[in-house]
């Protein structure tokens, strides 16, 4: 078994909400456990099973039921998607592929074109960038008026016909690029695979036959806008085994977590930072989690991009803005310079080196002042007004009392709303409050 993660949870625009695992053992004594890889570290577990899908599913076993078979008699449907798509929607489907292979028990055949292989496709793209979904638009083949200009929905679309040489086909279509991506893993989840399948050995239920019932299926769009995870006080125990195992928190390593998150319908993360940097220890990392669709951020005392290594690595002179503004200022402005054109939610303010107080006082006008600053450096980095780009400010420990004592950030900066590290949280808007453009978000340590 690979070791639990060590994930402090959180969570924004929304009252804390805590990703779930439930895994039951209902199967019967004689169903076998199978490893599907020779490499214990990379080993998929599945279980066959007989059992039928609840009657709430969009799945069923029996084809008098079904309007569209993802898998018959073992045999499963081929997955069509244009590579006019993001290259990260294309990246998962390759892993629906591995899903659907590991589902059947046989190979899935995965085309990236617009190349007609198969009498029965499943059909995966977004809309307005997969060229096959736009034709299926164009030609009246699928409704999509309450899917344009959501916020990461999708719709699974069991369709007749949608192209000369196809007689059947399965739709799943995002509005977005990750809403595309969480109709494949929401599909893969609701045939039997666990998001947990790799990091917790969670076994991948195995079926014969897998139909599609009539109509359109929709979880509609997410109720909270950032949903993710901040791997914090990773040393020693999960440093140490990704330094074992992938030679460090690399992009290797960052990959499984963010096809973890993806899964969990996440989409957000601030990452490790004992020590580390995502973006100096692997230039490919940053670059991955925007390809894939994941929103990098730092943590609370790290400002504009910069992990706080880089400071220890590059620094130079004190982490003091009173004596040394020119020089952090350059220091921010490299932080955003690197990811500009990334999606991020940028960290503002400052507290001391080494994710301390800044000072024995609560020096209001200084931190205003370095908000200030640090707002036109995104402003002059991006060439957009400040409130384009995503930015928080964490009322963490002492830096509450500066909110306390009447320091205000601009309205479209989110709040970020601490608990006291022991899973009480400090302060609640007021009843009365005015809505903010920047939503509150919670963050809750586990």
């Amino acid at each position: 078994m690979k070791p639990p993660v060590n994930f402090y949870t959180l969570i924004i625009y929304s009252i804390i909400g805590i990703f779930t695992l439930s895994f039951t053992n209902s199967y019967s004594q004689s169903n076998t456990l199978q490893v599907n890889n020779n490499s214990s570290f990379e080993r998929i577990i599945t279980l066959p099973v007989n059992d039928p899908f609840p009657a709430s599913s969009f799945l069923t076993i029996n084809k008098e039921d079904g309007k569209f078979a993802v898998v018959e008699n073992g045999i499963p449907s081929d997955i069509l998607i244009s590579a006019s798509d993001y290259q990260g929607v294309i990246k998962i489907a390759g892993l629906f592929q591995k899903d659907l292979s590991r589902i059947s028990g046989k190979e899935a055949k995965l085309i990236a074109g617009e190349k007609i292989t198969s009498k029965n496709l499943i059909i995966v793209g977004t809309l307005g960038k997969s060229k096959l979904i736009d034709q299926l638009v164009k030609k009246g083949k699928i409704n999509i008026s309450r899917l344009k200009g959501k916020r990461e929905q999708f719709f699974i679309i069991p369709i007749k016909k949608p192209m000369n040489g196809v007689d059947n086909a399965l739709v799943i279509v995002g509005s977005d690029k990750r809403g595309t991506i969480f109709g494949i893993f929401e599909f893969s989840e609701k045939m039997g695979v666990s998001p947990w399948y790799w990091w917790a050995d969670a076994p991948i239920k195995s079926r014969n036959n897998i139909y599609v019932k009539a109509g359109t299926h929709t979880i509609g769009e997410p109720k909270v806008k950032y949903r993710g995870i901040f791997l914090n006080d990773e040393d020693p125990a999960l440093a140490g085994w990704a330094r074992e195992k992938f030679g460090g928190l690399n992009h290797q390593f960052y990959e499984k977590v963010f096809e973890l998150i993806l899964r969990m319908k996440g989409n957000y993360l601030w990452p490790a930072m004992w020590g580390k940097s995502l973006w100096d220890d692997d230039p490919l990392s940053a670059p991955l989690a925007d390809e894939m669709g994941v929103v990098l951020a730092t943590s609370h005392h790290e400002p504009l991009m910069r992990a706080h290594v880089e400071w220890d690595r590059y620094g130079e002179g004190a982490w003091n803005y009173e004596t040394n503004a020119d020089v952090l200022r350059k220091f921010w402005r490299e932080g955003m310079e690197r990811t500009k054109g990334q999606e991020t939610v940028v960290t503002l303010a400052m507290r001391g080196d080494g994710d301390e107080a800044m000072s024995a006082t609560t020096n209001i006008e200084l931190l205003e002042k370095i908000v200030k600053d640090q707002r036109k450096i995104i402003e002059e980095v991006t060439g957009k007004p400040a409130e384009a780009t995503p930015q928080v400010w964490a009322l963490y420990k002492e830096v509450q009392d500066y909110y306390d004592k009447g320091m205000r950030v601009p309205d479209d900066v989110t709040l970020l709303l601490c608990d006291d590290n022991w899973g009480r949280v400090r302060i609640l808007p007021a009843t009365d409050a005015k809505p903010r453009k920047g939503w509150l978000r919670y963050v809750l340590s586990l």
